[in-house]
């Protein structure tokens, strides 16, 4: 097996805990049971087999900088578990659109000089995956980054709540060039959005009829800051939500649900409180309610998620697979294409690496 090249766009918290886990991990031996990590080995790749290629920001900070110092620059303020060598991987300017917002802007200085012709240093590189970071509500941005992406010939991991691998029209252009794209909006590990479906599923299971639900998050990361600006939250919104009532045959009504971000606390910084409360109706029309506090560092629990779907995606470009890439998408992320209850979406993402992994991982 090759190596699974790959270029990030964004280098902030979650940027900086992926490529802390790459080193982390790379030694990691196949088969041990590894906090943190759902495959080791995935089809065939181990996680020492990813190598980065590129860090796209447009941050005056972080642009120039070898990407093992971008990735501890302010305003990161994640976890660090790991000291990540140089890399000699220089960040590059990448394009703003609508990628700053007001409250990022009043912290963020944008680098000066020209957009680095992304597609250039894509195929230059030879990447093979892009990961988008961008912030939550960078709509333009993104979609200015996958017509690079699409022309460079690159698999897209797209993990924030624009919604492109659950479009139609972006599966076309994606099918249309024979490229794969996972997406969108990245679940976490142990998260917010999927404990809420597991318990959602534990009341259908159970025959406990949903009344009313919310989740409130709240953080102190660049994320909460910037969906303080509440235009750039809909899709999160919309993202969070439809995660949730995905999973229900009924419609509970607006009024009876609310799943979104809800304040910025800074001295939490990349910690995340997430408050959720279910009131149900159980036997007898008798009320069952349970109230639920999470509290996770947001940015590592995300991380292993997208070590694996990296993974899937290049089995994808291995396998000549192309469009939106239904198993994977539908385990790794809040928005995939198709929904499905989070026990078949695991099982139909294990036949999927089953299925394209190659005689190395089907060994193992």
């Amino acid at each position: 097996m090759g190596k699974v090249r790959v270029a990030i766009i964004g280098i902030g918290n979650c940027a900086s805990s992926l490529v802390q886990g790459i080193y982390y991990y790379r030694n990691a031996k196949p088969g041990e049971l590894i906090p943190g990590i759902m495959h080791t080995v995935l089809g065939g790749y181990h996680i020492g087999d990813i190598e980065l290629t590129c860090g796209i920001d447009i941050d005056k900070r972080k642009v120039g900088k070898d990407l093992a110092q971008a990735i501890y620059t302010y305003p990161n303020n994640t976890y660090k578990f790991c000291d990540v060598p140089k890399t000699n991987i220089k960040v590059i300017r990448g394009m703003t659109h609508d990628g700053l917002g007001y409250y990022l802007s009043q912290i963020i200085e944008k680098a000066p000089g020209p957009t680095a012709d992304i597609v250039r240093v894509l195929k230059e590189t030879k990447t093979d995956v892009v990961v988008n970071f961008l912030p939550v509500g960078s709509e333009e941005a993104t979609k200015w980054y996958v017509e690079q992406i699409l022309e460079a010939g690159c698999a897209l991991v797209n993990c924030i709540p624009v919604f492109i691998a659950s479009q139609k029209y972006w599966h076309k252009r994606f099918k249309d060039v024979g490229l794969p794209v996972i997406g969108d909006d990245i679940k976490s590990q142990v998260g917010a959005t999927i404990l809420h479906r597991i318990l959602v599923t534990l009341f259908n299971d159970r025959g406990v009829k949903l009344l009313r639900t919310s989740q409130l998050n709240v953080g102190g990361n660049t994320d909460f800051l910037n969906m303080l600006e509440r235009s750039r939250l809909a899709s999160k919104k919309i993202s969070k939500t439809g995660a949730v009532t995905s999973l229900l045959k009924y419609d509970l009504g607006d009024e009876n649900i609310y799943i979104g971000p809800s304040d910025y606390v800074a001295w939490l910084k990349d910690r995340k409180w997430a408050h959720m409360r279910m009131e149900g109706q159980t036997f007898g029309d008798v009320p069952l309610n349970i109230e639920i506090k999470l509290e996770v560092w947001d940015s590592p629990n995300s991380a292993g998620v997208v070590i694996d779907a990296i993974r899937c995606a290049k089995l994808a470009l291995d396998n000549k697979l192309c469009g939106s890439i239904i198993e994977p998408s539908s385990y790794f992320m809040k928005t995939p294409p198709v929904q499905f209850p989070d026990y078949i979406a695991r099982e139909k993402t294990e036949n999927f690496i089953k299925k394209y992994g190659n005689a190395k991982s089907k060994k193992k």
